[in-house]
């Protein structure tokens, strides 16, 4: 599948620039292939946040996984349109928030929402909303394992706020949550060593609930960098999110995790700016630009390609003497970080066997769907 012309599309012409494309059979083969990465696959909870769309969702409950994880309260009301039986708002809900997701409770019953807590103004606000509208809200404790982000420290009041959060009316403590975002060393067994550490200080909190007489919590820990080290036990829910679509910058830090790239932009040459350069439509309106301008994108059909400079619609890039591109040539680009890549457009246009065959709107991008 991997050919050295995957990413051609036959049809090119009848697509503006930029667009962003979905590759069909690339993102069959690893939902696959995270399903063949874990024991149970009861234990995967995949984060949305790097599709945002219902399409790639009812594929994922098509492969027969059940929860999921997400980040804000479009992406929560976008799983439970598709149903998505088990939905967790990996954030601690604040102010209007809350109501918000008290709504998301009533209107969609068909899914069961929980949502994160690290302090105990919020384990009461978030209680005593729930008491107000009649309803019981579920709740994971946040864990600050090292990413110093959110989260309480596992060794500092973490075991006072999970007990005080079982007694308190409202609300129901189902387990811990521990993000670590700031392990993504290149090497596996650097990787594997760090979330040793993360698994030796949930495990003590573990004991120190059941001591109490509280019941087991679930645990659900990492994301994609570690995702194999958690993926190899057999008690841990695990929330990988960009293996659906694969970028530059994994496809280069872990080897180990074989995905498949499934996402691109496609630009076009616009001017040819002198000698050796060329000015393409892609500006940092239409690819991730939180790193350095050379690590933005990296063109499949010009590797040799370097960034010169960047503004919100166009992309100067080097490409030495004779290089033989023309106005109007397709060049296709491997975003770094197609996360926020992909939340910088309104849809995606869909490839399958080198053709286009509809497009996908990029719903929970927006702020607010229905609720």
């Amino acid at each position: 599948m991997d050919t050295p012309d995957w990413y051609l599309i036959d049809d090119v012409d009848q697509l503006d620039s930029p667009a962003l494309i979905f590759y069909q059979d690339r993102m069959t083969a690893n939902i696959e292939k995270l399903k063949q990465s874990i024991n149970d696959i009861n234990r995967l909870r995949p984060h949305v946040k790097t599709h945002k769309t219902i399409e790639i969702t009812r594929q994922l409950l098509e492969a027969g996984i059940t929860k999921f994880k997400c980040a804000t309260i479009a992406e929560a009301e976008m799983l439970a349109i598709c149903k998505a039986p088990d939905v967790l708002l990996a954030y601690q809900p604040a102010g209007p928030k809350i109501d918000r997701f008290i709504q998301l409770i009533k209107t969609y019953p068909a899914t069961t929402f929980s949502c994160l807590v690290d302090n105990e103004f919020s384990l009461k606000a978030i209680a005593g909303a729930a008491i107000n509208a009649e309803t019981e809200i579920d709740l994971f404790l946040d864990l600050n394992v090292g990413m110093n982000r959110t989260g309480i420290h596992p060794e500092k009041g973490a075991l006072e706020l999970y007990s005080a959060g079982v007694a308190e009316k409202g609300v129901k403590m189902l387990g811990l949550h521990a993000y670590d975002g700031h392990i993504h060393d290149a090497d596996y067994a650097v990787r594997e060593a760090k979330a040793g550490g993360v698994l030796a200080s949930i495990s003590k909190l573990i004991k120190q609930l059941v001591w109490k007489g509280i019941p087991e919590p679930v645990v659900i820990a990492g994301g994609t960098p570690t995702f194999p080290v958690y993926a190899k036990l057999e008690d841990i829910e695990c929330s990988p999110g960009t293996f659906i679509l694969w970028d530059k910058g994994y496809l280069d830090a872990f080897a180990e995790q074989d995905y498949l790239t499934a996402a691109l932009v496609l630009t076009r040459v616009i001017s040819l700016t002198d000698k050796t350069k060329i000015t393409v439509d892609l500006g940092h309106k239409s690819v991730a630009a939180e790193n350095v301008l050379k690590r933005r994108v990296f063109f499949l059909n010009a590797p040799s390609a370097e960034a010169v400079s960047q503004s919100e619609e166009h992309l100067v890039l080097e490409l030495g003497p004779d290089h033989g591109f023309r106005i109007g040539d397709v060049l296709y680009g491997l975003p770094i970080h197609i996360c926020p890549t992909v939340a910088l457009y309104d849809h995606a246009d869909i490839v399958a066997s080198h053709k286009i065959t509809g497009g996908w709107k990029i719903i929970s991008r927006e702020r607010k769907i229905n609720i």
